[in-house]
Parts: structure tokens; C-alpha cells; sequence
């Protein structure tokens, strides 16, 4: 079970034991630590409350999903356009901000990281008052947004993808990681790889979109996610698509806010702030 600990002494607790860690303008990071419900590990993930957090308010969430080879302090202490943009977008809008190992380095968003974001979903949201969940992520973050959302679209209402896939069959990169994530290879387990990609499943992205891509990346090419946005400009008035030409595997500070920006105002933002399509 996830440590009931009151929140204050929590934070005094975490920024005891990390104060080599940089805290925000809105609060200070506090690490959590959990027995994951599918096989009984420790687990973590880093919580960002807003400037004058309430646990008796009602507040959105932001996930942060991380990238290959990263952990769940990416989104809390990188400098990357990404990292910043997503800190300073959940801080502009007063949202409780976390960013999970989800298994950590190799993730992927397999069955086990599926199993452990649904069970921070699952006890968030019985400790605090939330209303809204966006899941955005960068690089294997990115492509995990997508599968989360794919596999559990009633979970999420906003999701943002940088730099990300969404089709694992046609996915070339990383597939001894991936493989021991999902529990074999595409070969072996081919519908698994189905069921995790994005690009098979348009009609369950119903909720605000918004993916980045770079017309030059190598290493997440942006061709699943291309055709993905294409399907869901007919599908869904609420996506968004910033795709650079010459951009290469990151999404700068400027369209990752841009991407952010897009989502939120249709979430988080109030019903009486109508937001007009404009950016489309």
C-alpha cells in the first residue's frame, strides 16, 4: 500500500533526505514509494504539489512519462524544453504533477508499468480531490502516453505525446528492451504489440491531442504518429499536430508548451473560458 504518512510530514521527510534536489517555485518534489499490487516491488514516483497546495481542494493531474534510459526525475530536475515546458504548464495551471518510474529505464509502458500507473491513478485519486488527468511524456514517455491512453482512454483526459510512437509492430528501436517489457517479441506476441499501439485505435482518443514530431528523427521516426494525427484531425476537432520538417528526436520549449498550452485550455481551464480552434 502506498505510505499514509499525513502530506506535510511527507514533504518535510523528502526534502530532508533529497536536498541535493532543486525544488520548484510551487513546492518542493516529494519521492513516493509503494508495493506495486501486480508482484509486491517497491516502487516509486515523484510528486509536485502546486504553490499552496490543499489536499482538500479539488486539483487536475499531470503524469509525466519519461524516456528510455531515464527515471522518474527527468520531468522533475531536467533542463530539456520538454521537462521545463511540462513544469511550468502544470504550475501555471495549479495541477498536482507527477512523474513515475513505471517501471523506470526500459519501461515502454508494459504490462507491468500498465498495472503500476493505474494503481497510482487508483490510490491518487482516493487520497485527493481530482477532477482532471492529463498523461504526456517525451520520447519512449511519448509513446507511452499513447499506449496508456489506447489501452485505458476512460482513465485520461488529455494526453500529449513528444517525440513518441504509435505503432510498436512497425517500431524498429529497442527491441530487446521492449520485448522484455511487453513479455516477448513482435514476432511472438504480435497482438500485444497491437494492443499498445496507438495507431490501431483512433476512435478511442476522444479527449484533447496534441504529438510533436521531427520530420528527421532517427531513432523514434514520425510516421506512425503522422498518420495517427492524420486520422484524428477527422475524428476529433481537439488535436493538435506540430511537426517540423527538419526537427530532429527532441520537441524545443516552445512547441512542447505549445503542445501543453493546447490540452490544458481544454481541460483544466475553466467552462467559462471557451477556448475557439484556432491553432489547428
Amino acid at each position: 500500500m502506498f505510505n499514509k504518512t499525513p502530506f506535510i510530514l511527507l514533504l518535510l521527510l523528502s526534502l530532508a533526505s533529497t536536498s541535493s534536489v532543486r525544488a520548484e517555485e510551487q513546492g518542493g518534489p516529494v519521492e513516493v514509494t509503494f508495493t506495486a499490487r501486480l508482484d509486491g516491488t517497491e516502487q516509486k514516483y515523484i510528486l509536485l504539489p502546486p504553490t499552496g497546495f490543499d489536499p482538500e481542494k479539488t486539483y487536475s493531474l499531470m503524469i509525466a512519462l519519461h524516456g528510455h534510459g531515464a527515471d522518474r526525475w527527468q520531468f522533475i530536475n531536467s533542463e530539456r524544453g520538454e521537462c521545463l515546458a511540462a513544469r511550468d504548464v502544470a504550475a501555471k495551471y495549479g495541477m498536482l504533477y507527477i512523474s513515475p518510474d513505471y517501471r523506470a529505464s526500459t519501461s515502454w509502458m508494459g504490462p507491468a508499468a500498465e498495472a503500476d500507473l493505474l494503481q497510482i491513478l487508483d490510490e491518487l485519486e482516493s487520497q485527493y480531490r481530482i477532477d482532471k488527468t492529463i498523461v504526456m511524456g517525451g520520447s519512449m514517455g511519448g509513446s507511452s502516453a499513447l499506449t496508456f491512453t489506447a489501452l485505458h482512454p476512460d482513465r485520461v483526459d488529455g494526453v500529449v505525446s513528444l517525440n513518441g510512437t504509435a505503432n510498436h509492430l512497425e517500431y524498429e528501436q529497442f527491441q530487446e528492451f521492449i520485448a522484455a517489457s511487453y513479455g516477448g517479441t513482435k514476432a511472438e506476441i504480435p497482438l500485444e504489440y497491437k494492443r499498445r499501439s496507438a495507431e490501431y485505435w483512433p476512435e478511442r482518443f476522444t479527449m484533447p491531442v496534441a504529438i510533436t514530431t521531427g520530420g528527421k528523427d532517427a531513432l523514434v521516426p514520425p510516421d506512425s504518429c503522422l498518420r495517427l494525427a492524420a486520422i484524428l484531425t477527422k475524428l476529433n476537432p481537439h488535436t493538435l499536430l506540430i511537426h517540423r520538417p527538419e526537427g530532429g528526436h527532441a520537441t524545443n520549449l516552445e512547441d512542447s508548451t505549445a503542445a501543453l498550452e493546447f490540452v490544458c485550455k481544454r481541460v483544466v481551464a475553466s467552462e467559462s473560458e471557451p477556448v475557439v480552434d484556432k491553432e489547428q
